[in-house]
């Protein structure tokens, strides 16, 4: 059994573009460089920003996604931050921010790395259900 419960550095709730079955090379990337421990889901609600969404975390609704245990944390969060625009070196405002969100999956409840939204969602469209893939799938991305 994997071990996830409480606070983890290695681990990371991917929810978009990076989950694995999305067509897209930072994706097979994190699947190449990381474990997949599961399907996770994390309290929340998905926003539809072009062809990507973005998780804005609250009492909302469920958001699905997958669990991921790195292997070298420092190294790939680095690589994420650059791909998800929020590192240092990013002009703000930015897009998303590395935060711990509480996940509920498999092997219980965790504190885990992902990528929230930080810009206004007033005129974004949710995504229902939650879950990205879903979505995509329904239309025919």
């Amino acid at each position: 059994m994997v071990k996830v419960a409480g606070v983890n550095d290695d681990l990371l709730f991917v929810y978009g573009t990076l989950r694995p079955g999305f067509p897209h090379p930072m994706a097979r990337r994190l699947t190449a460089e990381a474990t997949h421990v599961g399907a996770a889901s994390a309290a929340g609600r998905l926003y539809r920003i072009a062809d990507y969404p973005g998780f804005v975390p609250g009492a909302q609704g469920w958001v699905r996604g997958d669990l991921f245990r790195l292997a070298r944390p420092d190294v790939t969060l680095a690589w994420l931050d650059d791909y998800e625009e929020c590192a240092a070196h990013f002009p703000p405002p930015h897009e998303y921010r590395r935060e711990r969100v509480r996940i509920e999956g498999a092997h219980g409840a965790a504190e885990v790395w992902t990528y929230v939204y930080a810009l206004p969602v007033r005129n974004l469209v949710p995504i229902d259900g939650g879950d990205f893939l879903a979505c995509a799938r329904k239309d025919g991305g």
